[in-house]
Order: C-alpha cells, then sequence, then structure tokens
C-alpha cells in the first residue's frame, strides 16, 4: 500500500469514529414547533424578531430553560438594538423602583438584592438576564402582583382586593378583571383546588397583572421578551388570554419547556403546547 493509501485510509477510519461519537454524545435538547416537527434555533429567533411578545414558558429549575433565556435573550437583541424590553413574573411590580434604580446604577447590587424579595434561584437563573439588562441599558420590567395580594385573593377572595388603598392597586391589573373558569389553565386549576374557585382566581389576577404590566410597557416596532413559568403562557392561555382580551391582534411567539425520558420525538401530550418546545431530558441536572 502506497504512503498516500495509507494515509487516506487512516483519515477515513478517523472520520469514521469522530461520526460515531458524534452519534453517541447526549443531546441536552430538541427544538419542535406545535406540530412535533423538528425546527431550528435560528427559525425561532426570525419568527421572535417579527413579534410583538415573545414569552419563554420555564420550568424554575431546569438549566436547559435558563441557559436558552440568556442566548435568546442575547441573540434577539443582537437583531433588534434598542427595541427589545425584558419583563418576567419572577419580579412583583412594586419592586419596579428598586430595579430601576440598580439599572441605571443608582443603587449598588447588594442593595438591589436585599431588599428586593428575590427567588432562592434568582443567582443562578435570573441574575445573568438582569446583568445582561445593565450592561445593555435595556428596560427590565417587574410585572407580576405582589405575592401579598395573591395571596389575600387565596384566603379572602378575588373581591378583597376592592378594599385595598389606592396606592396598593397601582400594583395590580385594573379592577375588575375579568375572571373565566372555562379557560384551560383556569379549568385546571379549579379541578386541583377541590372546585374552590379562590384557587384559580388567585392565578387569574397573577396573569391579569403581567398582561397589564406588559402592555403598559410594549411599544409598536419592539419586541417584549417575557420569561414566566410555562403553565402562565402554555396552550397560549393564561397571560395570552388576558392580553388578547385587550388587543386581539399582537403578534405572540411562545416558547415552552417541557422534559421527556426521551427527545428524539415530542410526545402527543406536548403537541399545541407552543410555537416553539425545548424538550429536555427529564434526568437533566436541577439548579434546584
Amino acid at each position: 500500500m502506497t504512503k498516500q493509501c495509507t494515509i487516506l485510509a487512516m483519515s477515513l477510519i478517523f472520520c469514521s469514529s469522530l461520526h460515531t461519537n458524534a452519534q453517541d454524545m447526549p443531546q441536552a435538547f430538541e427544538i419542535y414547533n406545535y406540530k412535533g416537527k423538528v425546527v431550528s434555533y435560528k427559525n425561532l429567533i426570525n419568527d421572535a424578531k417579527k413579534a410583538d411578545i415573545v414569552f419563554f414558558g420555564e420550568l424554575h429549575n431546569n438549566p436547559i430553560a435558563h441557559w436558552m433565556q440568556l442566548e435568546i435573550t442575547r441573540d434577539l437583541y443582537a437583531q433588534k438594538p434598542d427595541q427589545v424590553v425584558l419583563g418576567a413574573e419572577m419580579f412583583e411590580a412594586d419592586n419596579q423602583l428598586l430595579m430601576d434604580e440598580y439599572l441605571a446604577g443608582l443603587i449598588s447590587q447588594r442593595s438591589f438584592e436585599q431588599e428586593a424579595r428575590l427567588w432562592d434561584n434568582y443567582s443562578t437563573d435570573y441574575k445573568p438576564l438582569v446583568e445582561f439588562a445593565k450592561e445593555n441599558e435595556i428596560p427590565f420590567i417587574a410585572t407580576n402582583i405582589p405575592r401579598r395580594y395573591a395571596s389575600v385573593v387565596y384566603k379572602r377572595g378575588i373581591d378583597a382586593l376592592n378594599k385595598l388603598p389606592k396606592g396598593s392597586k397601582q400594583h395590580i391589573a385594573p379592577l375588575p378583571i375579568e375572571t373565566d373558569l372555562d379557560v384551560g389553565c383556569y379549568q385546571k386549576m379549579l379541578e386541583m383546588g377541590g372546585g374552590n374557585e379562590k384557587f384559580p382566581h388567585a392565578q387569574m389576577i397573577k396573569d391579569a397583572t403581567m398582561a397589564h404590566f406588559i402592555l403598559e410597557n410594549h411599544t409598536k416596532g419592539n419586541t417584549f421578551l417575557h420569561y414566566n413559568g410555562a403553565f402562565h403562557s402554555d396552550y397560549k392561555e393564561g397571560i395570552i388570554w388576558y392580553l388578547r382580551s385587550k388587543k386581539p391582534k399582537l403578534k405572540i411567539v411562545v416558547i415552552s419547556t417541557v422534559e421527556q425520558s426521551t427527545i428524539t420525538e415530542l410526545e402527543e401530550e406536548h403537541l399545541q403546547k407552543a410555537d416553539y418546545i425545548f424538550c429536555v431530558p427529564d434526568r437533566m441536572t436541577k439548579t434546584y
């Protein structure tokens, strides 16, 4: 065998080995569309940049979801500099002043993190998003109802919100909010709560409030990217149901996260859940 033939044979063996190893490499996620067809990340970004509002529905302890939130934020901002607004369920509306002061560099990171009632997984999962917003001077909206008011609904009923002082009401959706227990996600919550309407009503006031602050901070031509638990936006219910009731013509793109034992095919229960679905192995390590 000539020297050239030997080199060629060795190269083919090496390439074959690489191909085999690549096939055996564990896969961290797959992206599907609502029909269960594999789609590219590029398609997702191209669709997102045309949207008025993009929802990223996460599983709160899923590291792939949090990583992809940051990557999508970075790539969307690269496509639309100065035309992106961020917002999240994880920050309550009465902390907007603290958020604004921190992003403007007026208060220290320590002051912000001590006073803003942050989630326990803030440092690993949401801080990178806030810091990216700070570095690039991107507005970041605290959209969620203060949890003490959601607790009022759960304990005393939704009508109890009417007794809140005027100053308190500025941190929730205008009252009265529409309540419809026939919406799929709220019907599920009603069943989970054993027929107690306070349970889905507490969810409704959260969704209505997030929708309210998203609309207040969205302007034509911008894309508002919102991070929330998947239940708040799956099947374009929850927050989106409230948005549609106010502005039905909004272009909305929904991303969701699901876990499966294998990710080679999207399971039937997840079809139609969102426009784009990050499918992650259920043995993926958790952030908490």
